[in-house]
């Protein structure tokens, strides 16, 4: 097992492929290395990988439970609920966002009176999605749709109906609130997606929201202060 504190901008695919290059290279033979979860592109945080006989165990990790920090931009939305989507801002909000439970009629290019949610009103409805919800699964994701990935069919530009699924919030809090700015810890189960996650806390505050950064402290029992860089593990400088 090698726990890995995953860089931003590198597929987890790509992490796989050098932590097994540097492997083989050293075992002069070639070392199976599989990892027990992904994470996106622009995501940081822990990956596990197993490696050798011990790849047959990765699908044991992939249901434990998993606690991310993450930074929410509200007053926008993403294509794809993260940076690498298309941005845009919210109509209506100014740059701004509603109250919770403010009226959505409002023409583009207004500003409704109470434009930013006050940190009272933010963490309500943060705590408003601990306990088991239905998650829309996104449209940019690794999901099977008769067959083939959602992403792919995404980028083709096809409409595609994206199934529900019933998660778990265990605890979600806010680490710090400066409008447009919102960062949160969540401990949720496996399967929860926290793109979703941070465009549904946008939606009940009449904003809109998309991720600028997540980040992986834990699965299970397994922390990212346990974790090496890929700096440590010899790959990158």
């Amino acid at each position: 097992m090698i726990l890995v504190d995953k860089p931003a901008g590198m597929s987890s695919f790509g992490v796989v492929a050098r932590v097994r290059r540097v492997l083989s290279e050293e075992a002069g033979r070639k070392i199976k290395v599989g990892h027990t979860g992904t994470l996106d592109p622009f995501a940081t945080g822990l990956l596990i990988l197993m490696t050798g006989k011990n790849t047959k165990k990765c699908q044991e990790f992939l249901k434990l439970d998993k606690v991310y920090e993450a930074e929410v931009r509200l007053g926008f939305t993403s294509t794809t609920g993260d940076p690498e989507g298309e941005i845009t801002a919210r109509a209506g909000a100014g740059g701004a966002g509603a109250g919770v439970g403010a009226s959505d009629d409002v023409g583009a290019g207004e500003q409704k009176s109470d434009a930013r949610p006050s940190l009272t009103e933010v963490k309500k409805v943060v705590q408003s999605f601990v306990g088991e919800i239905s998650q829309q699964l996104p449209r940019f994701s690794a999901v099977k749709i008769n067959g083939q990935r959602a992403y792919k069919l995404a980028r083709k530009g096809e409409e595609v109906e994206m199934p529900r699924r019933k998660v778990t919030i265990y605890e979600a809090e806010v680490l710090s609130y400066d409008y447009p700015k919102l960062r949160i810890r969540c401990h949720v189960s496996s399967g929860t997606y926290i793109r979703t996650l941070g465009e549904d806390i946008g939606e009940r505050l009449g904003t809109g929201a998309y991720l600028t950064a997540l980040r992986r402290i834990r699965i299970g029992d397994y922390d990212v202060s346990d974790a090496v860089t890929l700096t440590e593990f010899g790959i990158l400088d």
